[in-house]
């Protein structure tokens, strides 16, 4: 087995494309939004679109055309979309929000309590409408990759 087979599994290689152009998106989307360049949102979660909706989507959808809907391999691949773009819009999304809200606080308190690189991360989850274009992004790599 070498590197080579690896670049050439088509659902992990269909799932890291629909991630990189939806990382990619994410950062112009914020430099034209926040009329900053931010080359953190390259690698960063939260967004718009999400990068995990993207990546989880873009397999599922890659699995169903390869291995056809009934197969093991789109099961799991269902499965694991679902777990994400639900964590992505739940728990992760109330996380940056109390983030923020904390951050806000220490902010207010004191500002030499809390050092720039000990502050909370705010960019955690997704909102519905980010994990839903993440995932239009990822069915529409998908079919563009096969």
């Amino acid at each position: 087995m070498s590197i080579s087979t690896l670049f050439q599994n088509h659902l992990l290689i269909s799932a890291l494309l629909a991630w990189l152009v939806a990382q990619v998106l994410k950062t112009i989307i914020y430099a034209a939004v926040n009329k900053t360049l931010d080359m953190e949102r390259l690698f960063g979660d939260g967004g718009m679109p999400s990068g995990h909706s993207a990546t989880v989507t873009a397999l599922a959808t890659t699995a169903g055309i390869s291995y056809g809907l009934g197969s093991p391999v789109f099961a799991v691949s269902v499965i694991l979309a679902v777990v994400v773009m639900h964590d992505a819009m739940g728990v992760r999304l109330e996380a940056g929000k109390h983030a923020k809200a904390i951050n806000e606080l220490m902010d207010l308190l004191s500002s030499d309590l809390l050092q720039p690189e000990e502050k909370l991360q705010e960019f955690l989850g997704h909102t519905p409408l980010q994990v839903c274009f993440g995932a239009i992004l990822g069915f529409v790599v998908a079919l563009l990759f096969q």
